[in-house]
């Protein structure tokens, strides 16, 4: 079977897919977008041990995506589609699988595997017409409510087209049953984190004492800080614990929010609030194990339709969590369940300071929550039975 698994984002976790299904003896082209910086990108490089029907094709436009101009990013998305669906159309696979996709870029995938008679598997990661009309009615009023609306309508067409759909959390099954999409067509596959490159690291590290980190408590947020999150919160921690010299609020992001962060960091005078780059994706493991607590965050309008992936790798880690996300998001339900953190609403920055005070300065328990999440990782992400889940949604009947 040749198998496409399209991951305009290049997470680890679906090229670990990709390797898996190869290893079964599928031929599988894992393609991504090698034009998008902002997301933490590994496992992508060809390996001795790979299987032999694995290729891996990044796809590069003329510049870097331009994450925060609409207008630049909706041009750059479209010329996306048009490269993707010339690279499927070059390996004429029997199926795709295609997630984190921008919907402009989507609609030309789908449409191409529509007419070559290619079976279609869309891999429903964020609700992303949903975001752009959160998003846009903010950013463009009017008009923003237009585009958003176009979105939406967009989405919703191509679920319903779709042979298949991949939903990574039952929360989304109301949703879908709104915009008539066929329940027996539906597979709920919740997203992982790769194990095998996310061992529980201590926290004395080489990244850690090389920054100065080791002995120190840190509470560490690392990934995307954009237009679904609050850096407020992270500025009200840097701000309550500014007298405690042991103390650290450590970002590892770019862009607007981690822009915004270093200037308060610096007005405010806050020496403890360190915001730094990306680190490459080796490095995670380190960073985390530099942690004495993981933080996520999510705006209380994402709701159901978002699910942060660095919860996943957090939970790899063998830290406590703290996370101001919405009660039904499922990264809170995951957290709760495994009894791995505290988990508050992202609107209350009063509870989310005192979440943080209970878990580092009343310290009990906080070991047992670092188990607990690493242990239910190691029962979760079972890369074999999620490619067996997956198989049984691209090679029905096999």
């Amino acid at each position: 079977m040749k198998i496409v698994v399209h991951d305009y984002g290049g997470y680890p976790f679906p090229v670990q897919l990709s390797r898996s299904l190869a290893s079964r003896g599928h031929e599988v082209t894992h393609i991504y977008c090698r034009s998008l910086w902002t997301t933490p990108r590994a496992g992508l490089e060809p390996r001795a041990d790979d299987p032999h029907g694995l290729t891996i094709r990044p796809i590069k436009l003329k510049e870097d995506v331009s994450k925060y101009s609409f207008f630049k990013r909706w041009r750059q998305e479209r010329s996306y589609g048009r490269l993707l669906r010339g690279a499927v159309a070059e390996i004429s696979p029997d199926v795709v699988l295609s997630g984190n996709t921008p919907l402009d870029a989507q609609q030309a995938l789908q449409d191409y595997c529509a007419q070559a008679g290619i079976r279609f598997v869309f891999w429903l990661q964020d609700v992303l017409g949903v975001a752009a009309h959160r998003i846009l009615r903010k950013k463009l009023p009017v008009v923003g409510h237009v585009i958003g609306n176009h979105y939406m309508r967009m989405e919703r067409r191509q679920l319903r087209a779709s042979d298949a759909v991949v939903l990574i959390t039952d929360d989304f099954r109301p949703l879908m049953k709104d915009w008539g999409i066929d329940d027996h067509r539906i597979t709920v596959i919740e997203n992982w984190s790769p194990l095998d490159q996310m061992p529980v690291r201590p926290k004395e590290n080489e990244w850690s004492q090389k920054r100065g980190l080791a002995d120190k408590t840190c509470f560490i947020y690392t990934g995307t800080l954009g237009m679904k999150h609050n850096p407020e919160l992270l500025l009200e921690l840097a701000l309550r614990f500014r007298e405690r010299n042991d103390f650290r609020i450590v970002v590892l992001s770019q862009g607007m929010g981690a822009d915004w962060l270093r200037e308060e960091a610096s007005q405010e005078g806050l020496p403890n609030l360190l915001v730094m780059d990306y680190c490459p994706f080796d490095e995670l493991p380190d960073v985390m194990g530099t942690a004495a607590v993981l933080v996520a965050l999510l705006e209380p309008d994402a709701g159901t339709y978002s699910v942060p992936s660095k919860v996943l790798s957090y939970l790899c880690a063998g830290r406590p969590l703290l996370l101001a996300v919405p009660k039904e998001n499922l990264a809170a339900k995951i957290v709760r369940s495994a009894e791995a953190g505290l988990v508050v609403d992202p609107g209350d920055s009063s509870a989310f300071v005192h979440a943080a005070e209970t878990l580092v300065l009343a310290d009990e328990g906080i070991e047992e929550m670092g188990r607990r999440a690493r242990a239910h990782a190691e029962e979760a992400f079972n890369i074999d039975r999620i490619a067996e889940a997956f198989l049984s949604v691209l090679v029905p009947g096999q």
